[in-house]
């Protein structure tokens, strides 16, 4: 008995501290990332199974769009597709995420609901920048080329 009411004591003394923990850890698992940029995509491997999608085709359907995020994280860059295309993030706004049942459930400015985004492709933030970089100097390479064609035809020209 004099070891039973001590402990009683001690327990009910924890329980709040337990109680707010346990509320507070699904908090912590959230992450953040930027959203740079967005499409809208062919929502078909969304909603549709794997036999459905490559099987035999069952006819005529109309196709839905759904945005595509691009989401920049510390590490890994993820593209992220929406279910229906009424799912909009703003872009170049920072939002919370975490992983539930192999999709990304966003949280956007303190919404009471989660949207549930599926991922379709994870790379390394690493390779994703380097593999920008060669996008932006192919195209700058490009526009010189095509001004040094223009130069060229224009001087032509004046002969």
């Amino acid at each position: 008995m004099k070891f039973t009411l001590p402990m009683i004591f001690a327990l009910s003394a924890l329980t709040p501290g337990l109680i707010s923990l346990a509320c507070a850890a699904p908090l912590g698992a959230y992450q953040h990332g930027t959203v740079v940029r967005m499409r809208m995509g062919d929502c078909q491997l969304m909603h549709r199974g794997f036999i459905t999608t490559f099987g035999p085709p069952q006819g005529a359907s109309v196709e839905e769009s759904c945005p595509e995020y691009t989401l920049v994280t510390d590490k890994v860059v993820y593209l992220i597709v929406g279910k229906s295309s009424n799912q909009l993030v703003p872009l170049a706004e920072v939002i919370d995420f975490r992983f539930q049942n192999k999709e990304l459930a966003v949280r956007i400015d303190d919404a009471r609901k989660e949207s549930k985004f599926a991922i379709k492709e994870m790379t390394l933030r690493s390779e994703w920048e380097r593999v920008q970089k060669h996008i932006e100097d192919h195209l700058n390479n490009n526009d010189e080329a095509t001004r040094q064609a223009t130069d060229t035809l224009v001087m032509r020209n004046q002969k």
